[in-house]
């Protein structure tokens, strides 16, 4: 866990040195090897939420700055999210690593309050069904998306504010690169930040699946929570109705996804009338030409995802 730690600090203290605590060493004691230590410099912190404009300056040069240095998601050690490790193994593809650390959550959680009523049933058909439909698209179609470096445990308990000089630090991270929509702008300071990191950042293709995409997000946290404090033991259920609640909006899968850049380059072919001189005509009053029509519709089919 301190290896962890102190891996996780000096991954984001590349990007953003001015904004985390710097980390020292870390160890195991002499007289134990079952115990550890990490070392970091002294910050005089406050704890108190930084304004939203600034901390989103910082997360953005995080997310914009950072790649995987081997182009695949994970990281080079394990970290932890609390108590529970992370599976931070490199993985090809986004769908892989999110997988494999969902159904790690889930073990974790029902292990800890054990057996939840028709959990088990439920999210087995939320992995099968659900995660490809919103994952896959990410890495499809032509679209990709960069992994980038999460802090991976970014709630307003671990920002804090510098006294001396008035900047936002993070700490405690479990880093591994991910999407970056996934966990950092989540839970960093609510919807808010959210809607701003969108609008700035734009949303990963397909847009259309962001809010879906923040649902399936937010339940690692929400598991996690029921599998660490018995209190909030609660929250597995809420997992299982939103399970169930994408399942009814998505239930064929990956199978039921239809690119809408290429439903409405479809509308575009569908919409014109072909006149015997070649020209084509649409519904509406306007005329427009061949060419124009075919450059129309590859614009629509052809555009760049964000990454």
């Amino acid at each position: 866990m301190a290896e962890g730690e102190y891996e996780a600090q000096r991954a984001l203290e590349v990007h953003i040195p001015d904004n985390v605590v710097h980390p020292v060493a870390w160890g195991l004691l002499e007289d134990s090897q079952n115990k550890a230590f990490f070392l970091a410099d002294f910050i005089n912190l406050r704890a108190r939420s930084p304004p939203i404009a600034q901390f989103f300056t910082v997360l953005k040069k995080l997310h914009q700055s950072s790649t995987s240095p081997n182009g695949k998601f994970g990281f080079h050690v394990t970290t932890f999210y609390g108590a529970p490790a992370m599976r931070t193994e490199w993985t090809d593809t986004w769908e892989e690593f999110f997988v494999r650390e969902f159904r790690s959550n889930l073990d974790f959680a029902q292990k800890n309050r054990g057996k939840h009523p028709g959990l088990q049933e439920v999210s087995e058909k939320f992995i099968e069904t659900v995660i490809p439909r919103l994952l896959r698209p990410l890495e499809t179609g032509g679209r990709s998306i960069k992994p980038t470096l999460c802090h991976g445990d970014l709630w307003d308990g671990n920002i804090q504010i510098d006294v001396d000089k008035k900047r936002p630090i993070i700490f405690d991270a479990c880093c591994f690169y991910g999407h970056n929509e996934s966990k950092d702008p989540r839970y960093a300071l609510g919807p808010e930040f959210i809607d701003l990191y969108k609008k700035e950042l734009g949303a990963s293709e397909p847009v259309e699946d962001f809010d879906d995409r923040n649902a399936l997000y937010s339940m690692r946290n929400d598991i996690l929570t029921a599998g660490m404090w018995p209190q909030w033991a609660s929250l597995l259920e809420r997992v299982k109705d939103e399970m169930l609640r994408l399942l009814a909006k998505h239930p064929q899968g990956f199978s039921g996804f239809r690119d809408l850049r290429e439903v409405n380059a479809a509308r575009v072919l569908a919409n014109t009338e072909v006149s015997v001189a070649g020209n084509y005509t649409p519904y509406a009053s306007e005329t427009i030409t061949e060419a124009g029509r075919v450059s129309e519709a590859t614009q629509l089919l052809t555009s760049g995802a964000r990454t």
